[in-house]
């Protein structure tokens, strides 16, 4: 039983949370928190124990049951999944280091990528096993992984140019993103393509990426050039549908946009209403010669859940990739 406890409970710390609790190889011992809020409370009213990184007075005076401090909840731990925004991990890890030598810790994809080994569970779970640190890399590296992996088994690719449309930010936040607006990223290459070269550093990638006013989803907008011919459309859909953790979206479904996606999520009953596999329209992909093109989206709160219980079997040791997959997609319903 690996003993987990995780740092940051936010969007990305709940849902890894709730993931924990259903897997029967795993135990949360407990998550922290800074300061109250409606989150930290539906947690206490769960019963997942409550470690306090700061003060308790204003915990406690909201009913909170306070269990200890960030240190009791890190020395009763196997791994630690840190899920504070970014930057903060970093910094979190020397503490983790200096107190705890023998924990393993699991990042986000907001932190550098020096911060431990780059992680996709279906792209290169193997390199990563036993690594005292791991980073899941970022919803949209993600995205991208998944997909250029699964088509790059079968037609190795030559080269890859994406342009990436961003939601602008997350349903739950008020304060960011644009209201009347579209934010080019001027950085040439956006760090996504980089961000992809750590996990599958033999494919060229390079990536353009806006910002636009909604909170939904990603969208991908890709051109992949194959090394040879012979791939056709139906090819690359059958690929694509029998890798892990990539839905199609079939022409006849009438599902023509993310907000659709999402409600399509909520219809089939998925785990939080979320959309963990990335999306690709089936109408959308076509091949020309070498150049195959396709658009997937991304659901940016929910796609890397999945990953970051494989990273934590990963870091302490569980050998068999495919297994570890299998037993989180059925946890967490997903398709495959």
């Amino acid at each position: 039983m690996y003993r987990v406890g995780i740092v940051g409970y936010g969007t990305v710390g709940k849902r890894v949370a709730d993931a924990v609790l259903k897997q029967s190889d795993m135990e949360l011992v407990g998550i922290t928190a800074h300061s109250y809020n409606y989150k930290i409370g539906v947690a206490n009213e769960k019963g997942i124990p409550i470690y306090a990184i700061s003060d308790i007075t204003e915990l406690s005076e909201n009913g909170i049951m306070v269990k200890g401090s960030i240190k009791n909840l890190l020395a009763n731990c196997d791994v630690v999944v840190d899920c504070t925004p970014k930057k903060i991990g970093k910094y979190n890890q020397e503490t983790y280091y200096n107190n705890f030598p023998n924990l393993k810790a699991i990042y986000q994809g907001g932190e550098k990528a020096d911060i431990g080994a780059s992680f996709v569970a279906q792209c290169n779970y193997r390199e990563c096993l036993n690594q005292k640190n791991i980073r899941v890399v970022s919803c949209n590296t993600t995205g991208l992984a998944r997909t250029l992996h699964a088509i790059d088994k079968k037609w190795p690719i030559q080269r890859v140019r994406a342009t990436l449309i961003r939601r602008g930010t997350d349903p739950g936040e008020i304060k960011r993103g644009p209201i009347n607006a579209i934010i080019p990223c001027l950085e040439l290459p956006s760090h996504h393509g980089p961000d992809v070269r750590t996990v599958l550093p033999h494919i060229e990638v390079f990536t353009t990426a806006v910002v636009v006013p909604t909170t939904l989803m990603h969208m991908h907008n890709l051109s992949v050039d194959l090394k040879e011919k012979g791939a056709t459309k139906e090819d690359v859909i059958e690929a694509l549908r029998s890798s892990n953790r990539i839905r199609i979206v079939k022409s006849s479904s009438g599902i023509v946009s993310t907000a659709q996606i999402m409600d399509y999520a909520k219809d089939l009953g998925t785990f939080r209403g979320d959309m963990m596999d990335i999306c690709v329209w089936e109408k959308g992909l076509g091949v020309h010669g070498k150049e195959l093109f396709f658009m997937q989206a991304v659901h940016q709160e929910s796609d890397i859940v999945p990953e970051n219980i494989d990273a934590i079997r990963a870091a302490m040791g569980f050998e068999n990739a495919e297994e570890s997959i299998k037993m989180t997609n059925e946890t967490l319903r997903l398709r495959r």
